[in-house]
């Protein structure tokens, strides 16, 4: 087989480059190594930046977003029986739109699909190879066949533990890395979420984060420790838990219900520079990881697949790699930001074990700071709603 752009991972990042190349004329296979079931059903993060919600409608995949989609005008931050809102509409007359990733990976899938676009499911002993030459080349075995692909260009979107960047030479890449003490034990519940904004809370015991997916389904976390498991936490125990944590006024409101799915998510930041390794490229979990604080993850990857498509398409439009030698510094400029932001957020948000005196105290202030401050909640905002791109 042969294509312009083999992107090697089918989740939202590989799919909206292919649709996003698809619509300039640019022929891709997609490779992936787990089944379309089991790509469809993974929960991930709800919230979108605007720029996402108009990318999405740029590649016409926006039909469900338009119906389905909660606009998000605000969002709360508790702290210390203190309720901070963060008006994003009057701050800066910007939101966000919550809708669910599987969801964009669904439409996205459709639209691939009702293209003709070829998607290979299920692929074992995937190779990538040849990205230092002018003829990079992903084999791969299906069904116990051996298969080859000939290409111009290999996109990895193939997530953190991906092949593409461990294919990389160790000595060409360099890597950052800040790994938190603690993780996030969420549930989703066809429950009526506690209230229309989201609610991200500091509390002693620990942070919670009140989300939705619908006006009837629920998506509620709560800090845990690295070494807790599922099992240990009933349904019972987790409501009675986040009963707890909720500010007074909030209690009351609480529906509770059995869990659709229950998992347990370990936090870190990291990023490997550089993107771009001759013929091969990093886009989204590959090349970088954000905590879910701030909900950067998905929208992350869909600026680097906008600076992708991009350069690719100015490389066989106007034959011209301009784009294509500077995707790596552009996209790197904007994670480093949204990095930053996850980063200030989640340190302020989270108990961390043995905190001193002297941090909890700057907790505080930075706290009491961000609510004195239009001007600080204005930045706030501005990061929440998405750095341009």
């Amino acid at each position: 087989m042969k294509t312009q752009v083999a992107i090697i991972g089918a989740g939202p990042a590989g799919l909206l480059l292919g649709q996003l190349l698809y619509k300039a004329g640019i022929d891709t296979i997609i490779i992936e190594r787990q089944s379309k079931d089991y790509v469809l059903a993974r929960i991930r993060a709800g919230v979108l930046e605007q720029g996402t919600v108009s990318l999405l409608h740029e590649v016409g995949v926006s039909t469900r977003l338009e119906k389905e989609g909660l606009p998000h005008h605000g969002f709360d931050l508790a702290f210390g029986g203190q309720i901070l809102n963060i008006d994003l509409q009057g701050l800066i007359g910007r939101s966000v739109t919550v809708y669910g990733q599987t969801e964009v990976t669904k439409d996205l899938t459709n639209a691939r699909l009702e293209a003709g676009l070829i998607t290979v499911y299920g692929a074992e002993n995937v190779v990538v190879s040849g990205f230092d030459t002018n003829h990079p080349k992903v084999e791969y075995q299906l069904d116990g066949v051996n298969y080859a692909i000939d290409c111009d260009f290999i996109a990895g979107c193939d997530g953190y533990h991906g092949v593409c960047r461990a294919s990389i030479p160790q000595n060409a890449i360099s890597e950052y890395e800040r790994v938190y003490p603690f993780g996030w034990l969420g549930i989703l519940s066809d429950t009526k979420p506690v209230q229309e904004e989201l609610i991200y809370g500091n509390h002693p015991d620990g942070f919670y984060l009140c989300s939705m997916r619908s006006p009837t389904r629920s998506r509620y976390y709560l800090q845990c420790t690295l070494d807790d498991h599922v099992n240990n936490w009933s349904d019972e125990r987790f409501w009675q838990t986040l009963h707890a944590r909720l500010p007074t006024r909030l209690q009351e409101a609480l529906e509770t219900g059995p869990s659709i799915e229950k998992s347990i998510a370990p936090l870190r930041s990291f990023v490997a520079e550089p993107l771009r390794f001759g013929r091969l490229f990093l886009a989204g979990d590959a090349g970088h990881i954000v905590p879910p604080t701030g909900a950067k993850g998905l929208n992350l990857a869909v600026s680097d697949v906008r600076y992708l498509s991009w350069a690719l398409m100015e490389f066989y439009q106007e034959k011209n790699d301009a784009g294509i030698e500077h995707y790596s510094q552009r996209a790197l400029a904007r994670i480093w930001k949204a990095e930053r932001f996850s980063w200030s957020l989640t340190n302020l948000m989270h108990q961390f074990p043995e905190m001193s005196a002297f941090e909890k105290k700057m907790q505080i202030a930075e706290f009491e700071f961000l609510a004195s401050s239009e001007n600080a909640q204005k930045a706030l905002a501005e990061n929440y709603v998405g750095l341009p791109f």
